[in-house]
């Protein structure tokens, strides 16, 4: 199945350059260009894309405006938006996390990292490392805790709806920790694992595992830890 990849960014060079090398990808392709956000949902819509990649800074509706917008449509509930950063914003990303982003791409990354964080996004996982996703919300909802008026009110009490395990494994999930960690520290199969986390993701309205772990630190299920 080829994945259809949408690029949306103001530097058409920036552009160009990734549309090469996904282009250059047999199980994938480019389906569109955008520079601005407004451009990016419609061209989405329009062009069935399953990835993303979103720069922040554009002009007119930018890119945390955009994922919103993404996130919020019912008919692009499967799309997923990879938000590309230079890393001098982080605050940013974690927002564009809050608003449905799958995760975040430094700008200067390797091409081989780019490539595996579309195809990691396509299949639903958190970007890239998930202990590096972690880490960066972790950081900022200790740094900057949102207000009330960020904050959703039935996320904590959505909680209430997972089961012990489903719980347990959430925990783990805002760790960083992969399903095959996860089982070993639980004792129990990596399938089990795989199934407690889809029922959290579907009770909690959660699109993948970056949202999984943004809703176990908001909710106050998992407190931030600075190092």
């Amino acid at each position: 199945m080829t994945i259809r990849v949408l690029l949306a960014d103001d530097q058409a060079l920036l552009r160009s350059a990734f549309r090469v090398l996904v282009d250059s990808e047999p199980d994938m392709e480019v389906v569109g260009e955008a520079s601005d956000g407004a451009e990016a949902v419609r061209m989405t819509k329009e062009q069935h894309a399953d990835v993303v990649l979103m720069d922040i800074r554009m002009p007119g509706t930018d890119g945390l405006a955009a994922t919103r917008m993404i996130s919020a449509d019912p008919e692009l509930a499967d799309v997923r938006v990879v938000i590309l950063t230079t890393f001098e914003v982080d605050d940013y990303v974690v927002q564009s996390l809050r608003a449905g982003a799958s995760g975040f791409l430094g700008k200067g990354s390797e091409p081989e990292e780019l490539l595996t964080a579309i195809r990691t996004a396509a299949g639903g996982q958190a970007l890239l490392s998930p202990a590096a996703t972690t880490g960066l919300i972790a950081r900022f909802l200790a740094q900057d805790p949102a207000d009330d008026n960020e904050r959703d009110p039935a996320r904590a009490e959505r909680l209430d709806s997972l089961t012990g395990r489903e719980r347990e494994v959430l925990v783990q999930v805002a760790g960083g920790h992969s399903n095959d960690e996860i089982a070993e520290r639980l004792e129990v199969s990596p399938l089990t694992v795989k199934t407690h986390v889809n029922r959290a993701m579907a009770k909690l309205g959660a699109r993948d595992r970056a949202q999984l772990v943004v809703t176990a630190y908001e909710s106050g299920l998992v407190r931030p830890r600075v190092e």
